[in-house]
């Protein structure tokens, strides 16, 4: 493979900073504490519930980061406060990653894994096949996100847990200078016949070969997929075993493997309380929903790979909260809006809109005394029983019980409003509809018709 022209190690963001139902294994906000309760040598092993198994059609199984089947747990010993000022802070980043993405300029089901303990990278992972013979790969999904990058053989500065080794490959091959592909990365460059280019992924840098080998999803074969193969790393953002793309960008797995999937996926994310860790991801139009209401995806030709939705007002209980309009407005030109996310843990408003709701909430626990934790600064140590929250969109209205809007301490007696303001350190102007929010609603992509689809669905 033709050299890769260094780069420099770019600053790091700051720090406190993906047919058949298959399991899904997740755990979002309290992942640690249900691990907890597991034996010491299930979650050692890395053998818990529903860890193997076939895997059939376009399904994917699906493990969230610090689910007991994910080799990319995090180490335990995390009080539950320190678990979610952790979490915080990593959704922080996150912010002002999706921030940065939505004010730049740039061109069947799979069983996925969570590898949540990295700055930054996002909540799923998916088993991979890459090559022939194949070599698995644990790679984060991330719907905001196009390229797909895998760590290769001899990278500086990659975990040195799993890397793809081309020279084990008899499929695989360089994309050349002249390939279209070679225009649709950032920052191409030439090294003598072949394409690299460099990029930033949150607070890392990535210097990567253009490449070309077969991935295999569950049992769907893609040949000559299009990825980066990462010969040098820096920062802390980069997830372990790569990242797979869910974005709408020309070389996403929806736009690479539209002939078979038709550029249409869903999830359905469990309760993080649900003790047998149930969900799915489908590929394709097969299996999917025919009862789920539509509202329309927007776009944003600044990064046309996020999701945007129109969000129009949120309820609380009944009463239609008063949120300036501006708070919600889609604006292409300074990124503004709402995208729905899978890589956020919890919803953050721009804070118009979230002073608006937390303060219909507060009311509705009749002035009860209010403490805070971290980031979240609506939280009581009394017995809370809360109001839903509406989330309406143009066309379909998302109601959250309240398993999808309190978090809850089960050793302290805390529990807390699991919103929060967007980060005020940045230009933030973006509403992010995290997958805590979305569990137990199937989320239905589907580009080709422009529109987002969400149902209740018991998940868990």
């Amino acid at each position: 493979m033709a050299p890769i022209k260094p780069i420099s190690p770019l600053t790091p963001s700051p720090l406190p900073t993906m047919s058949t139902l298959q399991p899904l294994i997740i755990s979002l906000l309290t992942c640690h504490l249900l691990l907890s309760g597991l034996p010491s040598s299930m979650a050692a092993s890395g053998h818990g519930p529903q860890c193997s198994g076939p895997e059939r059609g376009s399904t994917l199984r699906i493990f969230h980061v610090n689910s007991p089947c994910s080799p990319l747990r995090p180490p335990a010993g995390l009080s539950w406060e320190e678990s979610v000022l952790r979490m915080q802070a990593e959704d922080q980043a996150r912010l002002q990653f999706l921030s940065s993405l939505a004010g730049s300029r740039k061109k069947s089901s799979v069983p996925v894994a969570s590898g949540r303990q990295i700055v930054q990278s996002p909540t799923y992972v998916a088993r991979v096949q890459i090559g022939t013979p194949e070599q698995t790969m644990l790679m984060a999904l991330d719907t905001s996100d196009d390229a797909a990058w895998v760590p290769c053989s001899g990278c500086i500065g990659c975990s040195p847990s799993t890397v793809f080794d081309p020279t084990r490959s008899t499929s695989f091959k360089t994309v050349g200078c002249q390939a279209t592909q070679c225009q649709q990365v950032p920052n191409p460059t030439c090294n003598g016949s072949a394409c690299s280019f460099n990029m930033t992924y949150g607070g890392s840098s990535i210097a990567a070969g253009l490449s070309q080998d077969k991935f295999r999803l569950a049992t769907d074969p893609v040949a000559d997929y299009t990825f980066g193969c990462i010969q040098k790393a820096t920062g802390t953002s980069v997830p372990p075993q790569g990242l797979l793309g869910l974005g709408r960008g020309p070389l996403s797995l929806v736009s690479q493997a539209q002939s078979m999937y038709k550029s249409t996926f869903s999830y359905c994310l469990p309760s993080f309380k649900s003790l047998n860790f149930s969900g799915s991801l489908r590929l394709g139009p097969a299996g999917q929903p025919v009862r789920i209401k539509y509202t329309p995806l927007l776009r944003n030709p600044r990064r046309s790979s996020l999701y945007y939705v129109n969000l129009i007002g949120i309820r609380v209980g009944r009463k239609v909260v008063d949120i300036p309009p501006e708070a919600l407005a889609f604006n292409p030109a300074t990124g503004a809006g709402t995208v729905f996310d899978s890589g956020t843990v919890f919803t953050r408003l721009v804070e118009p809109a979230y002073v608006a709701v937390r303060d219909a909430f507060r009311a509705r626990m009749r002035n009860a005394a209010v403490s805070s934790l971290g980031g979240f600064d609506t939280c009581y140590t009394v017995p809370v029983v809360a109001p839903t929250i509406t989330l309406m969109f143009a066309g379909v209205n998302m109601t959250l019980p309240m398993d999808n809007i309190l978090i809850h301490s089960t050793a302290g007696g805390l529990t807390c409003l699991a919103m929060a303001a967007a980060p005020s350190n940045v230009n933030s102007v973006l509403n992010v509809i995290a997958s805590m929010q979305q569990q137990n609603h199937r989320v239905l992509f589907d580009v080709p018709n422009s529109r987002l689809g969400l149902s209740r669905e018991p998940c868990s």
